[in-house]
């Protein structure tokens, strides 16, 4: 069987989440993984399948997806090459770096990044590893889903799973990760952050569309295109994804009160998905009738971050607040 570089995460009750909804929250820990993210599983999968026989890797990311590939490289003894936008912190730079990754910068946004990637994959020969959309990298996400079924029975389901959506790549898996179960019944609760609202944007105007720009600070959000996969579920007649907004603001205050109850440090992109139960945002769909009143256990899927720190966290405040 192949090495699995992802690890069966924690799956955590929480009593102040769960006070503040009426109902049990349980929170999937996708922040406990070795790379800092969920996102771990999925490219891990997906690089067993395609580069075993390889050159290097290149990965196109400003965060997660490139910290997921430049560990599963380093695991597999294959050259990365991670490709990231101007606007990363010098934090991921020196993290990945310190994974033995080679750091191109280029570009001011995730987009450009990635076409100089899909360069570098031509040019030199490189395995390209997606950050968010292929099928390998869904199915390596649908292991989470799978894990919360172990951890919780096959008779407790979900009354809602919670998630952040970047590009698409985790709502992808956890949808495949729900059909693979049987749960397809299970409502999603598709956080953004306004700025970085790309399926969000392609929902309501019912096409996948492209931003102009991301001007949220929740960079690991910040694809300016959805999946194509992704908005098509969105359609789907028999799945429920009711897709919502939060302001930076929000998404801030819920990566603090996370740390205070919690005492765990994560970025703006998973304090969107947090930020549903901080803001009142359940309680508020139960009340347009859009969840029921009497809600079965909520699945919040706390994404994680490696592009965080408190120096970090310190200056987001500063600049939100101003």
């Amino acid at each position: 069987m192949a090495k699995q570089f992802h690890i069966n995460t924690p799956l955590l009750e929480s009593v102040s989440m769960s006070k503040r909804v009426g109902t049990t929250v349980y929170l999937k820990m996708e922040n406990a993984q070795p790379s800092g993210s969920f996102k771990l599983r999925g490219i891990g999968h997906l690089c067993q399948q395609l580069a075993r026989q390889t050159k290097g890797v290149v990965c196109s990311s400003g965060g997660n997806a490139g910290m997921a590939t430049a560990y599963v490289a380093r695991k597999m003894g294959v050259p990365a090459t991670i490709v990231i936008p101007s606007s990363s912190p010098q934090l991921v730079v020196q993290k990945l770096q310190d994974q033995d990754a080679t750091v191109k910068i280029a570009g001011r946004v995730w987009d450009d990044s990635n076409a100089e990637a899909l360069r570098l994959a031509e040019t030199e020969e490189l395995t390209y590893v997606p950050p968010f959309d292929h099928p390998l990298l869904w199915q390596g996400h649908a292991s989470m889903i799978t894990e919360v079924v172990d951890s919780l029975g096959p008779e407790v389901k979900p009354g809602a799973v919670l998630l952040s959506v970047g590009g698409g790549g985790l709502l992808c898996g956890v949808i495949q990760g729900l059909k693979d179960v049987g749960w397809t019944d299970v409502p999603i609760i598709a956080m953004e952050t306004v700025g970085a609202d790309c399926f969000n944007a392609a929902v309501k105007a019912r096409r996948v569309v492209t931003l102009d720009d991301i001007t949220s600070e929740a960079k690991c959000l910040g694809a300016r295109t959805v999946c194509k996969q992704a908005f098509e579920y969105s359609q789907c007649s028999d799945l429920t994804i009711i897709s919502e907004l939060v302001t930076d603001q929000q998404a801030l205050q819920a990566v603090e009160t996370f740390l205070d109850e919690e005492r765990v440090l994560v970025e703006m992109a998973c304090g969107a998905a947090l930020a549903a139960i901080y803001s009142g945002l359940i309680q508020r769909l139960q009340g347009e009738g859009r969840l029921p009143t009497l809600l079965g256990p909520l699945l919040v899927i706390v994404c994680g971050g490696s592009s965080v720190d408190m120096k970090q966290l310190t200056q987001l405040k500063l600049k939100l607040q101003t």
